[in-house]
């Protein structure tokens, strides 16, 4: 590693500009951070809810740093230009944003490159940008922490690989445990010498090694990474996977081997044009395929999950306290959603609580999806009344939240679908509806009918209208109205009552005072 006392002073640390210092605080201002990796150089400014941060901006440049520096040692000279160009336009971006000062990190490329030190003081003195060069232990565990950020209950192995390294560290209970890192990114297999057998040879070697200090029994590994994600879209593509969203898409070792086997099978253009990916990630997925199916073999995953949060995340995060870090993040980005979308912020509350009672027995991971879709029930009511049903489920199915799996984003999808529409009968989001059995999407209907009642019986209080009770032998639905929900229980509010009532499958009962 190189010193940060070598390179800026021993004043300077990367994470020191306080963001959360109010112990209230529930969002945060623009906050940008930049990655300078072998293969690209990236910035993303985060704004909105502290907990579950919303992508201002994004921005890519596939540099190429890394490449050839296996065998010169130096960084690549074109790749040096272009991230310097980058980093120049990024630092522009920034303070016109109100996200300036970017944190920056570096990585393999300028850690082990002879002239690494050098780039770093040349973008200092340039952009006014301080690159924090950090070694392969912490390289692990920030991208461990991003994997945290977005999935607070992750268990199991992360493994971040990029241009010229990959990092493995091990998360359990919220916390970062053993991390290693080795030069085994693709622009080092591709100076490695002896063609693809020696490739494997040397993948093999490596990863058995990284696997007897991390061990063989972790149930689960989280891909972190452009390669990776570049497999799980082919991964998509073979399967037929009715959704494109890879944050949090599961493969099984079998299909991921699958999927290896057909990239090889198939050819790489024809592939790179069916799924968009750019010719620079593309170039590097059959070198990152060996490695994949190396790490199936040595470490035995139960499943493999790909994640878009890595070290920009894991930067963030470092920055959380704890109080923070334990809220969830799907509900943070909810109520952030309301406070900032919805016609009424805080009815989502109310909603919730009003319905409660059809739900009492569910679990409480079922029950947090309810939560999250009262608090969003009412977020699209821009959209054309015809495509609201329709943009209910895009948004939740697409959307950019986190600990949210994808039969969970279609639950959710569902249940805001049926909060503006009665029937999903012949519609094209059919083909996503199967991730859910046909149990799941009766239950996704009953809560989109259970807020369709709810929200429009009353706009205000709808505690004050009237209560809701289950009531058994016979199955019955009842509604106890007061007397200011009489009035208010007209015959549109009657018709959402029997089919909600209808979608449980049992008698609507209304009690008057």
């Amino acid at each position: 590693m190189i010193a940060k006392s070598d390179a800026h002073g021993d004043d300077w640390e990367p994470f020191g500009r306080p963001l959360f210092d109010d112990p209230s605080v529930r969002a945060l201002s623009r906050v940008g951070v930049v990655d300078v990796g072998s293969n690209s150089v990236r910035m993303v400014v985060f704004d909105g809810a502290a907990r579950s941060p919303a992508y201002f901006y994004n921005e890519k440049v596939m540099a190429g740093l890394g490449q050839g520096m296996a065998e010169t040692g130096m960084l690549n000279p074109r790749g040096r230009e272009r991230a310097l160009a980058a980093l120049k336009r990024f630092a522009t971006l920034a303070r016109d944003m109100g996200a300036a000062p970017l944190s920056c990190v570096a990585t393999a490329a300028v850690r082990d490159a002879r002239d690494g030190v050098d780039f770093a003081r040349q973008v200092e003195k340039e952009t006014g940008l301080r690159l924090w060069i950090i070694d392969g232990q912490e390289e692990a565990r920030l991208s461990a922490q991003g994997v945290l950020l977005g999935w607070p209950e992750a268990e199991g192995l992360v493994c971040d690989m990029g241009g010229n390294s990959m990092e493995l560290a091990v998360v359990a209970d919220g916390k970062v445990g053993l991390r290693t890192s080795a030069p085994i990114g693709p622009f080092q297999l591709q100076q490695v010498k002896g063609g693809v057998e020696g490739a494997q040879r040397h993948i093999a070697n490596v990863i058995e090694d990284m696997a007897e200090r991390m061990g063989r029994t972790h149930p689960r590994i989280y891909l972190v990474g452009g390669s990776w994600r570049a497999i799980a879209r082919l991964d998509m593509e073979r399967r037929h996977y009715p959704m494109t969203v890879l944050h949090e898409y599961r493969m099984i070792p079998e299909d991921a081997v699958a999927t290896i086997d057909w990239i090889a099978a198939n050819d790489i253009d024809a592939l790179r044009s069916r799924t968009g990916t750019s010719l620079a990630r593309m170039e590097l997925v059959p070198l990152a395929s060996m490695v994949l199916r190396q790490l199936v073999e040595s470490l035995a995953p139960k499943e493999l999950a790909v994640s878009s949060y890595g070290i920009r995340e894991g930067m963030l995060y470092e920055q959380m306290p704890d109080r923070l870090r334990r809220r969830d993040p799907l509900i943070e980005a909810c109520r952030h959603a309301e406070r900032t979308m919805a016609r009424t912020p805080g009815f989502g509350k109310k909603l919730f609580a009003f319905i409660l009672p059809l739900f009492a027995d569910a679990t409480p991971e079922r029950m947090r999806l309810v939560r999250a879709a009262c608090l969003l029930h009412d977020t699209t009511w821009r959209a054309h009344p015809d495509y609201r049903a329709e943009s209910c489920f895009d948004n939740v199915t697409r959307a950019n939240m986190a600990a949210l799996s994808h039969p969970e984003r279609v639950f959710l999808g569902l249940a805001l679908l049926h909060r503006y529409k009665n029937s999903r009968s012949g519609s094209n989001l059919a083909p996503i509806f199967k991730l859910l059995d046909e149990d799941q999407q009766r239950e996704a209907e009953v809560l989109g009918k259970a807020m369709r009642f709810g929200a429009m019986f009353s706009v205000n209080a709808p505690e004050d209208a009237g209560e809701l009770a289950l009531l058994h032998k016979p199955d019955r639905v009842q509604l106890s109205l007061t007397k200011r929900g009489t009035t208010l229980f007209g015959e549109v509010a009657e018709a959402r009552f029997l089919s909600l009532a209808s979608a449980m499958q049992m008698q609507a009962v209304t009690k008057t005072p």
